[in-house]
């Protein structure tokens, strides 16, 4: 099985040294790209095509979200993920990344081994929110306006009821425990969400689970029954 490909994107040489000598250590992993700006990330994500993108929030010039929704929005790189490098103070960033398209979110004192395992995650297809992350990202959300209710209008109740229990972050073996469903059913379920809303990935099913209004935080998740 080939190396999975990674572009590092910080302004900060040091932090990429860092994250460099993290990745040495993986023989699946392979640094095909590193770069200090957004710009330039969107023109070496273009030539290298990678599996993942590490992606600095905070950057001179186009910055980590205007980046990560240029290499996004374009069809050749469908494939791509981006995973956001942030830290505590960046909050106000976190909900409007996840809307651009990130897979999710990675602090930057994540530990090597948790950093080498997020890359293989989010290459797997998987969304990546740490439950320390994830209360900001919701935190974040709580104050969206709530609007595009008509885009829960073709769903069924017990789609509505999977959407509930990702939108507070559940995996598919909660949501299955949760739900009384088996985690391969649970997944389908996640599938169909993904293809009725029109999501990149389950942590745009998150945003959405906020911005309509299905689920507030603190709220306590619960099925319709149904």
């Amino acid at each position: 099985m080939s190396p999975l490909r990674v572009v590092l994107v910080d302004d900060q040489h040091l932090i990429r040294t860092g994250l460099r000598a993290v990745f040495d250590r993986a023989p699946d992993i392979d640094i095909v790209g590193e770069v200090g700006d957004g710009a330039s990330a969107v023109d070496v994500v273009r030539a290298e095509q990678p599996d993942v993108v590490l992606m600095d929030v905070r950057m001179p010039g186009v910055d980590g979200i205007e980046a990560t929704r240029r290499i996004l929005a374009d069809p050749r790189l469908a494939r791509v993920q981006v995973v956001m490098l942030t830290t505590f103070d960046d909050d106000e960033y976190l909900f409007e990344a996840i809307r651009a398209g990130a897979a999710g979110f990675l602090l930057k004192d994540t530990t090597p081994e948790a950093l080498r395992e997020a890359v293989r995650t989010v290459a797997g297809g998987d969304a990546l929110l740490s439950p320390a992350v994830t209360r900001r990202v919701l935190a974040a959300a709580a104050h969206a306006p709530v609007r595009d209710t008509a885009r829960l209008a073709g769903l069924t109740d017990r789609e509505r009821d999977v959407l509930a229990q990702v939108g507070g972050g559940l995996t598919n073996a909660e949501i299955g425990a949760v739900l009384h469903l088996s985690p391969d059913t649970a997944r389908t379920y996640v599938s169909r969400l993904l293809t009725k809303l029109d999501a990149r990935d389950r942590a745009q099913l998150v945003v959405i689970a906020y911005e309509t209004g299905l689920v507030r935080p603190g709220e306590r998740q619960h099925s319709s029954g149904t």
